[in-house]
């Protein structure tokens, strides 16, 4: 649970210092074509991987190993996590314990970002893990990482949790409080007047596709290319899609931060 609460307090804080230079785009953006040079760029979220290792195994019975990848920017863990997979869609349970050990930090925090809630992220954490166990076997490689198939899971998971009907973006104090604290210091009063309350609301304002986009960028750290591969969109989509979430959550803003 500490961990999960770490991540999500170096997600938000990657957050407000993104509407703080949408609020005050001067000293950040000055120069930048259109406005939004920096926040159109590749590195705006937090430990923000590389493409990473397109390298696979020698083979595999899908006959795909060769569209086989990884994010992670170091080689060695690429290839170990592309073996793991290996491993997992073959029947083995001790590999797939080893992905989730791998990949539940980051599909916890995106849907937490999305839910807002602390009991039911778990809850619909562990239901993407168990779908992902339940389908290893018809996994196939499309050429990204297997994160993002998680994380497609993931997102299917959370829409249908709004689908039925339940509360949209359930956020409370209890769950918030803890984080709070992190607009102390040397920061501006305008970026200290943004609390991750304030920004989890405004958050669940914006259009399903820009929220999603500002999660996975800002909150999770992923790259263009990984959050147009689970949006289905093109990197310059997604770069666009960004640039317009990120105005939007300034102008969601109480009236005395704007």
């Amino acid at each position: 649970m500490v961990s999960h609460l770490l991540d999500l307090e170096r997600g938000l804080a990657a957050l407000r210092a993104a509407v703080r230079c949408a609020l005050d785009p001067e000293p950040v953006l000055a120069g930048a074509a259109g406005g939004g040079g920096w926040l159109l760029s590749e590195t705006v979220g937090y430990d923000t991987p590389s493409h990473g290792s397109g390298a696979g195994p020698s083979s595999d019975s899908a006959g795909d190993s060769d569209l086989a990848c990884s994010s992670d920017p170091n080689d060695a863990e690429a290839l170990r996590l592309i073996g793991l997979v290996e491993l997992a869609r073959g029947g083995d349970s001790e590999a797939f314990g080893q992905l989730f050990d791998h990949y539940n930090t980051s599909v916890y925090r995106f849907i937490y970002y999305r839910v807002g809630s602390v009991p039911l992220a778990e809850d619909l954490m562990s239901e993407t893990f168990f779908r992902a166990l339940r389908s290893m076997s018809s996994f196939r490689w499309q050429g990204k990482d297997f994160g993002a198939w998680l994380m497609t899971i993931a997102r299917n998971l959370t829409a249908d949790h709004y689908k039925s009907g339940r509360t949209r973006l359930e956020t409370t104090t209890e769950d918030m409080g803890i984080h709070d604290s992190a607009t102390e210091g040397p920061e501006d009063s305008v970026l200290a007047s943004l609390t991750n309350e304030t920004l989890l609301e405004a958050l669940g304002e914006l259009p399903t596709e820009q929220q999603e986009c500002l999660i996975m960028r800002f909150l999770q750290g992923m790259s263009i290319a990984e959050t147009a591969g689970v949006l289905g969109r093109s990197d310059g989509a997604v770069k666009q899609l960004q640039l317009r979430g990120v105005r939007n959550l300034a102008k969601l803003m109480p009236a005395g931060v704007r």
